[in-house]
């Protein structure tokens, strides 16, 4: 299955899927909107940035995987360049399939070619799921995470 998933940066006609796939699930229900102007405008945004892309993950021409990676350079760990990734998402009936650790071996790869030594990314305390697949695939819950709205 995985072997026909093709990841590759996202078209801007794909946005509609891709927040589809943001939609899907308990939280996403509730974050998203129904708008598309102001995802458009954040995928103009993404695209006016060198350090910040998209991906997709295609399968017999769909969208049905995505997440976001963006590059960022810093000064700690020894000036470690690292690589966050958000909305990582998979169409639910793919789940369990590989799809998702394809998804995160491109990252990794993405990463590693853009010269970071670090992935790393904050997951919803209620995902469950996600955190035993996260674990599975080596990472390490290592920090706290905290948000503020603004």
């Amino acid at each position: 299955m995985t072997a026909a998933v093709a990841f590759r940066e996202a078209r801007r006609d794909e946005v509609p899927a891709i927040l589809a796939l943001l939609r899907d699930d308990m939280l996403g229900q509730t974050r998203e909107g129904d708008d598309l102007a102001p995802y458009l405008a954040a995928w103009d945004a993404m695209q006016a940035e060198a350090a910040n892309r998209l991906i997709v993950g295609v399968l017999d021409g769909q969208v049905v995987a995505c997440y976001q990676i963006t590059f960022i350079s810093g000064l700690s760990l020894q000036a470690a360049r690292r690589a966050q990734i958000e909305g990582v998402r998979v169409r639910p009936d793919l789940r369990g399939r590989g799809v998702g650790a394809a998804l995160i071996g491109d990252a990794e790869t993405r990463a590693r070619a853009a010269g970071c030594r670090l992935l790393q990314f904050t997951t919803n305390r209620s995902r469950s799921d996600a955190h035993r697949f996260y674990d599975r695939l080596g990472f390490t819950p290592s920090h706290i995470g905290y948000k503020k709205t603004l």
